[in-house]
């Protein structure tokens, strides 16, 4: 490998890790344990101590759906070079950066997605509208779906009707059958993903049969946590949501570090192994969210809404079902997006819920401003910079 080659993969290697930084500090690292900090379910430093160790795990085992969009789908027709690579990762995780020292959620994904697009364009690639009319339709339903459920569950759960009992363990059996078809990389054969429940149907049970059994499992157990201490086992489900949404994070966040990556390796004769990249990438999140993220868990978890451990547990729910079906399609998904829209909808189900609507425009506008902001800086100096 000759010495320009060299220097190319480490300055490329630097902004991926500081992007992979950047969003460790702040929406993979500060998003997912958010809600349990609110209802004071933990503690804001053990909350970033968990949040870190989960998302590597994420990262490593479900990374790979969202390094590939990101790395080969956002712009057709050519491969980024690495000089836009590298601007493309850089600007990126500098506005990521800037809105966790500031204390603003800024939307990741909205951020590395503008950034990518606007290098690609600017070396002569093609649009992919497909994939941009996929990513829009998630994007824009996210809010309004995470809102409703959450707000939905939350008022479920004030119910006087309903017991916590049957509550808790409905929703841990809902919970329960979504892990048993979550896929994970190393369960399925080389390069590709295998859920729980396809791993264990071979044995003859039947995908349905296991998630079921998974479900009931689930339910059980958590149905007895709330019998013994109605009040614990609220924390304690609490606590598996955030870890569950954590992992969560880490396999759709770290895809937004590494994907602009892959042109690189593709174009080199250096052969990585996917999984030694997510791995890589995963501990760039674990260091940003045990040296920053406590900052922003903090932002989010008292800014937005004051939230008790029934409207916690209504956040976290629809939080992990929307990026698990963002992972599973291979969408780049911001998880401030994702947490925020759920801590609003679950914050609205009680009068004292104490949102911030000046907050919120403000995030709005830091979300849209990150993508279109992104976009033209990546353009003007990805256009700059190959012409020279």
């Amino acid at each position: 490998m000759d010495p320009l080659t060299v220097v190319t993969f480490v300055v490329a290697g630097v902004a991926s890790l500081f992007m992979a930084w950047a969003i460790g500090a702040g929406s993979s690292g500060s998003t997912p344990f958010a809600p349990a900090v609110g209802a004071n379910a933990i503690s804001v430093m053990r909350a970033g101590f968990f949040v870190g160790i989960l998302g590597l795990l994420g990262a490593t085992l479900q990374g790979a759906n969202v390094t590939e969009a990101v790395g080969r789908e956002l712009v057709v027709g050519t491969t980024l070079p690495p000089i836009a690579a590298i601007l493309a990762l850089f600007i990126a995780a500098a506005l990521v950066a800037v809105g966790v020292f500031a204390g603003y959620p800024i939307a990741t994904a909205f951020t590395v997605t503008g950034a990518v697009v606007g290098a690609g364009l600017a070396v002569g690639g093609d649009p992919a509208w497909a994939k941009y009319y996929e990513i829009l339709a998630v994007w824009t339903l996210t809010p309004f779906v995470g809102g409703g459920v959450a707000y939905a569950t939350a008022r479920l759960l004030r119910q006087e009707w309903l017991p916590d009992v049957a509550a808790i363990a409905a929703l841990a059996a809902l919970v329960g059958a979504i892990l048993a078809n979550v896929e994970f990389v190393l369960l399925g054969p080389a390069d590709t993903a295998q859920s729980v429940s396809q791993t264990i149907a071979t044995t003859g049970l039947g995908v349905v049969g296991v998630t079921l059994f998974i479900a009931a499992v689930a339910a059980a157990l958590m149905g007895a946590d709330v019998r013994r201490d109605a009040a614990a086992g609220q924390r304690h489900f609490l606590i598996a949501l955030g870890a569950l949404v954590a992992f969560s994070a880490g396999g759709s966040q770290v895809g937004l570090a590494l994907g602009p990556l892959l042109p690189l390796l593709d174009a080199s004769e250096v052969a990585i192994p996917l999984v030694a990249l997510l791995f890589g990438g995963g501990l760039g999140l674990l260091v940003g969210s045990w040296t920053a993220a406590p900052r922003m868990i903090k932002a989010i978890s008292q800014d937005y809404s004051s939230l008790g451990p029934r409207r916690s547990i209504a956040a976290l729910i629809p939080s992990f079902i929307i990026a698990q079906v963002a992972i599973l399609l291979g969408v780049p998904i911001s998880f401030n997006e994702i947490i925020v829209s759920a801590v609003v909808g679950a914050g609205a189900a009680a009068e004292s819920g104490g949102v911030s609507r000046g907050k919120m425009l403000y995030t709005v506008l830091a979300w849209i401003g990150s993508l279109v902001g992104a976009g033209v800086l990546s353009f003007g100096l990805t256009a700059v910079a190959t012409s020279l």
